[in-house]
């Protein structure tokens, strides 16, 4: 009778775990953001193991720039505030950031969505956001992959990552290479944290107990935690159409410290001024609650800077007119000058 039992008896892959019907569902739903995203140079639509774009014909001797990323621990954050509407800006920000540094304008985007049971109504969300990021970036969103697989998470949680391919002309390509003494840095503002730090920020909230409702003036603490990256692309590449930037970094993991002299040649050093712009109070209160040195924070933090760039003296007033015509707060942080042998390649005043 138990040999019957066992003939008879079948196992599905939903069974398992793994709902295609959901999975389905999902794809039937965010078909329109994706498609609200498309540039001219897409061809066909989603659903198909490829998909194809065409290369931009405004573009003259086109090299191809690629970058991929994900959101970090920020997500944990997202889970707990059951906040999901913002996160996939997040990480096209990641992405499109990235590759605007060289110069190249994001073209398109694909995401991977994982989880352990797919909740259609969260996913949704999140790539409702992704689509959200890719219209600001002004990239398409040409695909992805949502990964059920059960086991692997808890509950409603979910991993993501990104890949953008982007392109610049050849001969307009930022390599960092006409850096020169005397040049000029703009910082451009974050809208906050970004999607680095989190896990110092998470360690603070869960050894100190604090509570994400905390005041820190205009905004909770959990709204400026869970705020969106900004996307700088558009803003750059408006000031690119007229301007030359010699080099431009990216604020993100290892903040200012780090990631400033992977754009110098080895000869040069950039001083910054801490004071030439006003640090937002999210990371004052981490310095506080963490007890660390500036060192330490910016070392960590953007501290208000995500982007910067940097110019010839002579170009730093236009460059800085046309990025506030963006709309972007920037200000003149420091400059260049000529670094002794032994000598870091920033120092931060």
């Amino acid at each position: 009778m138990s040999q019957n039992k066992r003939e008879d008896s079948s196992i599905t892959y939903k069974d398992s775990g793994v709902d295609i019907e959901a999975g389905n569902n999902l794809i039937d739903k965010i078909k329109p953001y994706a498609k609200s995203t498309f540039r001219k140079e897409v061809l066909g639509g989603l659903g198909g193991f490829g998909s194809m774009f065409e290369m931009p014909s405004h573009i003259d001797n086109p090299v191809l720039v690629s970058g991929t990323d994900g959101v970090g621990t920020k997500l944990k954050l997202a889970f707990e505030l059951n906040e999901h509407d913002t996160i996939g800006q997040d990480l096209v920000a990641m992405c499109v950031n990235d590759i605007i540094v060289q110069g190249a304008e994001p073209l398109f985007f694909l995401d991977y969505f994982a989880c352990g049971k797919l909740n259609t109504e969260i996913a949704e969300k999140v790539i409702k956001g992704i689509s959200d990021g890719c219209k600001l970036a002004r990239c398409s969103l040409v695909g992805g992959e949502t990964a059920e697989m059960p086991g692997m998470y808890q509950g409603d949680e979910y991993d993501l990552a990104g890949f953008c391919v982007g392109a610049v002309d050849k001969q307009k390509i930022i390599d960092g290479k006409n850096v020169d003494e005397g040049d000029i840095l703009l910082g451009m503002s974050s809208s906050g944290a970004h999607s680095n730090g989190y896990s110092l920020i998470r360690k603070i909230l869960s050894e100190k107990k604090i509570n994400l409702d905390l005041n820190l003036g205009s905004e909770s603490l959990g709204e400026a935690l869970i705020k969106p990256t900004k996307i700088y692309t558009q803003s750059i590449l408006e000031v690119l159409k007229t301007e030359r930037i010699n080099a431009i970094a990216h604020i993100t993991g290892g903040g200012l410290t780090e990631n400033i002299p992977r754009v110098l040649p080895k000869d040069l050093k950039a001083v910054i001024s801490k004071n030439s712009w006003e640090m937002p109070k999210l990371f004052n209160w981490i310095k506080s609650e963490a007890n660390i040195s500036d060192g330490e924070l910016f070392k960590t933090f953007n501290c208000g800077i995500g982007m910067v760039l940097i110019v010839k003296k002579e170009l730093k007033e236009k460059v800085m007119v046309s990025l506030r015509n963006s709309k972007e707060n920037v200000f003149e942080i420091g400059k260049i000058i000529k670094k002794n042998i032994n000598d870091a390649q920033i120092q931060i005043l």
